[in-house]
């Protein structure tokens, strides 16, 4: 009888240990004092730009562009004082060969790879204490009652996303046609949908809108919006308007029923309850939570 043979699977990235992960919502004049460790670090800019400064040199990050800082550079970050940020920083423990790879790395992340810094990040706040926008945080706290997994599922979306960066950064993936499939149908017609709303943040619009300016049907689009982003098609577009407001408030020109006004909600009041209804804060305390750091 013949024996079955075993493979021993071999680690093109182990990450050890996780250090930080951080998700800021930074005012347009946030400025860091620069530092050093023994760690990796990526930066990855989730909405408009931000300054990095690494050996000495002055590094522009554009929205879906993401920075490696090697172990022991120096490095710093500055929002670019016109627009504030909101980046993702996490550092890890990694002392495999391939990381090499990512030294001075400047990468424009696919959308498939944003995924797994999202999924990194909502496993860090499921796992640990991640406080809100501390930049001077050093020790993340477990939480009393962490997920199950929850580490290890840290580990391994790290792992994933690294191998993934370093794929699209080294493989050829040839330039045969292929035949769109229909998840990258749906994909595209959700992504129709969001471009719409996003262009009527500063407005309103309503479903019938939606529904005519895309020829999708109703109970169709309306189907496949909730099963793909989690949200109705008026929850997404006022949580788009809440992160435009976060970004407002950052900005100490505007004042609260100015903001109001701008994203064009029925009132003051109203504003002040979606907003804490979706962020857990009122407006004023997010502002003075921002301005702090």
């Amino acid at each position: 009888m013949k024996k079955y043979f075993k493979h021993k699977l071999e680690n093109l990235i182990n990450v050890s240990k996780i250090v930080t992960i951080h998700y800021f919502e930074f005012e347009k004049n946030f400025r860091t004092e620069g530092e050093s460790h023994d760690f990796w670090e990526f930066v990855y800019v989730d909405k408009d730009s931000i300054l990095c400064y690494a050996e000495g040199k002055e590094i522009v990050l554009e929205k879906g562009e993401i920075l490696f800082h090697k172990p022991n550079e120096f490095h710093a970050l500055a929002a670019n004082g016109k627009k504030p940020p909101n980046v993702f920083i996490v550092s890890f423990v990694c002392k495999s060969e391939a990381m090499k790879f990512f030294e001075n790395k400047k990468i424009n992340v696919s959308n498939n790879n944003v995924s797994l810094i999202y999924n990194i990040y909502n496993e860090g706040r499921k796992t640990f204490n991640i406080a809100f926008s501390d930049p001077k945080l050093k020790k993340m706290q477990f939480l009393k009652s962490p997920t199950l997994g929850g580490e290890q599922l840290i580990k391994n979306y790290l792992e994933i996303f690294l191998i993934n960066l370093l794929r699209s950064q080294t493989e050829n993936n040839g330039k045969n046609p292929v035949f769109i499939g229909e998840k990258e149908y749906i994909k595209t017609q959700i992504a129709d949908v969001i471009s719409l709303l996003n262009d009527s943040v500063y407005s309103t619009i309503s479903i019938d809108e939606v529904l005519k300016k895309t020829n999708y049907g109703r109970a169709y689009l309306m189907r496949i919006f909730k099963k793909e982003t989690g949200l109705s098609i008026m929850e997404y577009f006022m949580k788009l308007k809440i992160e435009e407001a976060k970004e407002l408030l950052r900005d100490r020109n505007l004042s609260i029923r100015e903001i109001s006004d701008r994203l064009c909600f029925s009132d003051p009041g109203y504003f002040t309850k979606t907003f804490k209804r979706l962020t857990g804060h009122t407006p004023s305390a997010y502002r003075n939570r921002a301005l702090q750091l």
